[in-house]
């Protein structure tokens, strides 16, 4: 196991280095910071817009590489640079991180759960009108876009809040600003906040994942090895749980973990409609002002998630399938 983490880490980090890149040199070749600046009211001196571009090393008339090396340089100590409102951009992601994995991480368990479930639900195939309910609600998570799927949610919990009298569930933010953070009540009142735009993000993940199961285990229950099991006594949901579940997972580990690139997207768009301050939302706000070294510190964060995302998926395969480690 040890050798194959060396073998898949090395590639992973160059990858990494690759995407990292990319992204950079296409955020400053698209993006641009001047037009915001020279936008602003009052407009500011011509002096003073050529200053802070060279402080940002976002200056357009310095070569594209050049730009690109400098940058690399700082990253390679830490440092990702200055934003357009100066802000350390280190800083700013810093805070923003902790946001967007909490986030990710809890729409990530539900949505694998309830992938895993619904899947194995489709695949025995005795319950047929729960298997057609769950293949048409798949289908139609995966046509409706986040942004259509969190507002439906929002007025959702809107008519539950009405029907209880109470706020049970709320939406916008992260927590209630005045509310303790430490205390029983602290952690309600997160949970509270927090449901919605895990819904939001676990259903698009728990759709995707239930098809390609659902198929995987289906081409799996009839194997030998699962006959020979129920032969020996087990019963067919033992069977598949114990041992056919293993097998089929192995296909679908991959495409979870290579999945976090999509997730992430629609990750952006939750933080926006929730008004949660992540880098999701970070994102969005720099692309909009043109801020290159936000997007680029950005990028860094998504690349450095798929890319951790695809070594787990390479270790978990490994120990599900020992022909893999050769």
């Amino acid at each position: 196991m040890a050798g194959v983490l060396l073998r898949r880490s090395v590639g992973q980090v160059l990858l990494l280095a690759v995407a990292v890149s990319l992204a950079y040199l296409l955020a400053a070749a698209s993006l641009d910071p001047r037009a915001e600046l020279e936008a602003r009211s009052p407009r500011p001196p011509r002096a003073a817009v050529e200053a802070r571009l060279a402080r940002l090393n976002a200056d357009d008339r310095t070569p594209l590489p050049v730009r690109y090396l400098t940058w690399a340089s700082g990253v390679a100590h830490g440092d990702f640079g200055v934003a357009l409102d100066d802000t350390p951009v280190a800083e700013e992601m810093g805070r923003r991180v902790g946001v967007s994995l909490r986030l990710l991480l809890a729409g990530v368990l539900l949505g694998d759960a309830l992938g895993v479930g619904f899947g194995l639900v489709g695949a025995t195939g005795r319950r047929a009108l729960l298997d057609r309910l769950i293949a048409v609600g798949g289908f139609t998570v995966l046509a409706v876009p986040v942004v259509v799927l969190a507002t439906v949610a929002e007025t959702a919990a809107q008519w539950l809040n009405s029907r209880v009298g109470t706020r049970i569930i709320a939406w916008t933010g992260e927590y209630t600003p005045g509310r303790p953070g430490g205390s029983l009540g602290g952690i309600t009142e997160r949970a509270r906040h927090l449901i919605l735009p895990t819904l939001t993000i676990a259903l698009g993940r728990a759709a995707v994942l239930t098809r390609y199961l659902r198929g995987t285990l289906r081409d799996t229950t009839g194997a030998a090895f699962v006959r020979a099991a129920v032969a020996k006594g087990l019963t067919r949901r033992r069977a598949l749980t114990a041992h056919a579940l293993r097998v089929a997972v192995i296909p679908v580990v991959p495409l979870s973990a290579y999945g976090c690139a999509a997730l992430l997207a629609g990750a952006a768009c939750t933080e926006k409609v929730f008004a949660w301050h992540g880098m999701g939302e970070w994102l969005i706000d720099s692309v909009h002002r043109g801020d290159v070294n936000a997007v680029a510190a950005y990028c860094c964060f998504a690349a450095a998630v798929v890319v951790g995302a695809g070594l787990l998926s390479d270790l978990a395969v490994a120990a599900l399938d020992p022909r893999t480690r050769t």
